[in-house]
């Protein structure tokens, strides 16, 4: 009895110190957002309030749906997991609809209500996890089959990847192929799968980038960074400059000059390079270590989940969030080839902000179970709530 109310009261204080964390990187991006993009917004909205404004009201939306999936029962939500899939694809065909999807930066990623706007592909940040989890448990003894036990997950993997892709989003569609495949692998999944996969992928990713011009330059100009130093280099150049002089404590919050005009979209995918420049190597520290923490707590809420749903679901959120932020920093410091990958908590973009909010609550969902009650939705018993504070 004892043994069970330690272990109770450890996960508490796991899921307590996970709320701080999701509270302090939200507060961090907030902070940040507001200082990169008050020039811009008055420049161009004559109101330096726009963007924190439009992040304000969607991470209120997002903190009601974080606390929901936060209590949620999971044995529900598995049961309708279909309905959120077919939702997400739903969605995802509207942006290519004229008149409904709304075309920016050459690209139809956006379905536009009103004054809101909503980016369908980060729902299927969290929708295609959430799948891939229930899916990859319920055939956990059929991994071996092709047809019946890995086809389906890919058919459906393919589905979403070719959906985001036609949108001229192709950075976000490999993305959502990686993180795929670090659930396989958590799954189970043998290794010729992963073989094959890889012999296919490898060319057709490297057929799709060379058939875009924007794709070639952005791939030459990482190579050589002095390529094109105006143009298709001079975004990444100017953000590593703005890094540089931040030094070691920082110019100190609002006090950012290269955000005014040197780099565009500075608000936005850039985001890391206003936040560099003002605190500095201190910031930068804190935000691997913020990060670090998130990722911490996410894979113990995954390591310590008593069922294979809870743990493929909590590692596959924990990374994509993780290595979105990775993958961020990356690009904006010049260690990777420029992508349009929003950096979580922070990038100025509340379809993103509120998805990172979505896939926090899950997890810390898990934490707080264990992943209890979330197993094979066709027993009933698994529908039923564990206590009051479920939903």
């Amino acid at each position: 009895m004892y043994q069970f109310d330690a272990e109770k009261v450890q996960s508490q204080r796991t899921v307590h110190i996970f709320y701080f964390c999701v509270i302090l990187l939200s507060g961090v991006g907030l902070v940040t957002l507001y200082s990169s993009s008050y020039a811009f917004a008055l420049r161009f909205f004559s109101d330096g309030n726009y963007f924190i404004l439009r992040q304000i009201v969607f991470g209120a939306v997002g903190v009601v749906f974080f606390i929901i999936f936060s209590r949620i029962n999971l044995g529900l939500l598995r049961k309708y997991v279909m309905l959120l899939v077919g939702l997400a694809a739903f969605l995802c065909v509207l942006t290519l609809i004229p008149g409904i999807g709304v075309e920016r930066y050459g690209a139809s990623r956006w379905i536009e209500i009103g004054p809101l706007s909503y980016q369908p592909s980060e729902m299927v940040k969290f929708v295609l996890p959430l799948y891939l989890a229930h899916l990859l448990d319920k055939k956990a003894d059929n991994l071996d089959n092709l047809y019946s036990g890995i086809l389906p997950p890919v058919l459906v993997t393919g589905i979403f990847f070719g959906l985001i892709y036609i949108q001229n989003n192709f950075s976000t569609a490999v993305f959502i192929v990686f993180n795929a495949l670090v659930i396989f692998y958590l799954a189970g999944v043998r290794y010729r799968y992963f073989l094959a996969a890889i012999t296919m992928i490898v060319p057709v990713s490297a057929l799709l980038v060379f058939t875009k011009e924007h794709r070639v330059r952005r791939l030459v100009s990482f190579l050589r960074p002095q390529w094109d130093p105006l143009g298709a280099s001079f975004q990444v150049n100017a953000s590593r400059d703005a890094i540089v002089s931040g030094g070691f404590w920082g110019k100190g919050i609002g006090e950012g000059t290269r955000k005014i005009a040197s780099i565009p979209e500075i608000h936005s995918d850039f985001i890391f390079s206003a936040y560099a420049e003002e605190t500095g190597f201190i910031g930068i520290l804190l935000f691997f270590a913020m990060f670090a923490l998130f990722a911490v707590l996410g894979y113990r809420a995954a390591w310590k989940s008593k069922t294979v749903f809870g743990r493929l679901l909590a590692a596959g959120l924990t990374t994509m969030i993780v290595s979105q932020a990775l993958l961020n920093a990356a690009v904006v410091s010049g260690a990777l080839p420029a992508t349009g990958i929003p950096l979580p908590f922070f990038s100025a973009g509340g379809s993103s902000f509120a998805t990172t909010l979505i896939c926090a609550g899950l997890v810390a969902n898990i934490a707080r179970k264990g992943g209890v009650n979330s197993g094979n939705t066709s027993d009933n018993a698994d529908l039923i709530s564990e206590g009051e504070d479920d939903i």
